[in-house]
Order: structure tokens, then C-alpha cells, then sequence
């Protein structure tokens, strides 16, 4: 059976078909609650963040114009929800207060295991660590896999700029990583 588009189930969304709403959230809501956590780090807050972009998203339905792809836009409204929830609020928790998320592979050793969590714990006490701007791009391209054009667009800023962040904030996550290894 064939998968409608994104754009597709907008459209069908804004003739009142509750069925392609549903099918648009259920389509993304894992990758834009993943965005949300590794940008805000507490799972509340995440869900918090994520309900509140599909909120925005639902009464802004109409504005979307179909330049770009769906979850490009979706994300663009994530990105400046992400900086609201930053203004209004600072970080208060640690990452040690968050049980660490990892898919459990039986297959692996205990000692591999807990060092590949480690190293993920790691790169997150890192990522915390950027200016918002960095983390975002970092978050972007390496965690939703998006080019610099849609990083670019999602965020408003050149491609230039995003490459700068980018390449900036990925040598400040090797500075912090490997101070915690020396």
C-alpha cells in the first residue's frame, strides 16, 4: 500500500479529515520528541516542547505554502519554539538527573556497553555545553541528517553561517570531550 506525502495529508488536514492530522503527528512526533529532548534535555519539558509545536503547527496549518518539505518547515516552528522555552527558562537539571537512553543490545559484551554509554553520556553533558546556536545546528545535521540548505532555511541564516556554527561547535564538543578523557 502506498504512503501519502506530507503535503498530501496537509492538504486532506485542512479540509477538517481528523484521520490525515493524526496520521501527520504520528508520522513525526518520535523525531520532533528526539529534537526536543537532546535541545532541553529533560523528558517533561520535551514532551512540553513537542506538544506545543504540534499546537503551533495545527493553527498555523494553513500558512504552510509547500516551498519546502513538511518536516523541514515542522522543524523550522521547533527551532523557534526551542528558543522561547530558552528565554523563558535556564536549565536547571544536570543530565545525571536523567536516566540514560539507550537501545539495549543483547549481543554486546557488559563492558562494551558501558562504555559506548559512557561515551554517549559524554557527547550529551558536551552538546549541553554549546551556546543554543551551535547545538541546534549540531543537532540538525548530524541527529535529523539535514542539509546545509534546509539548515540554512529552517534556521533563517546563510549557509555560510551554518557551516560556521556547525564546524565552531564541533570543535568546542572535542574540546570538552576530551578534557573529560585527559
Amino acid at each position: 500500500m502506498f504512503e501519502r506525502s506530507d503535503e498530501t495529508l496537509v492538504k486532506q488536514a485542512l479540509t477538517g479529515k481528523k484521520s490525515a492530522w493524526i496520521t501527520l503527528v504520528k508520522r513525526h512526533e518520535k523525531a520532533l520528541y528526539n529534537y526536543a529532548l537532546r535541545m532541553v534535555s529533560n523528558r517533561e519539558d520535551a514532551l512540553d516542547l513537542m506538544q506545543d509545536v504540534f499546537v503551533a503547527i495545527f493553527r498555523n496549518l494553513s500558512s504552510f505554502r509547500g516551498d519546502s518539505p513538511f518536516k523541514g518547515w515542522m522543524f523550522k516552528i521547533a527551532h523557534y519554539r526551542c528558543i522561547e522555552f530558552y528565554r523563558r527558562r535556564k536549565p536547571t537539571k544536570s543530565l545525571d538527573d536523567e536516566p540514560e537512553q539507550e537501545d539495549i543490545d543483547e549481543d554486546t559484551c557488559p563492558e562494551k556497553h558501558m562504555t559506548n554509554g559512557r561515551i554517549k553520556l559524554d557527547i550529551q553533558h558536551a552538546l549541553q555545553k554549546l551556546p543554543v546556536n551551535q547545538k541546534i545546528v549540531v543537532e540538525l545535521k548530524f541527529f535529523q541528517h539535514a542539509t546545509f540548505d534546509e539548515i540554512a532555511y529552517q534556521l533563517g541564516i546563510s549557509i555560510n553561517t551554518a557551516k560556521s556554527r556547525l564546524y565552531s561547535g564541533l570543535d568546542k564538543l572535542k574540546e570538552y570531550v576530551e578534557l573529560d578523557y585527559v
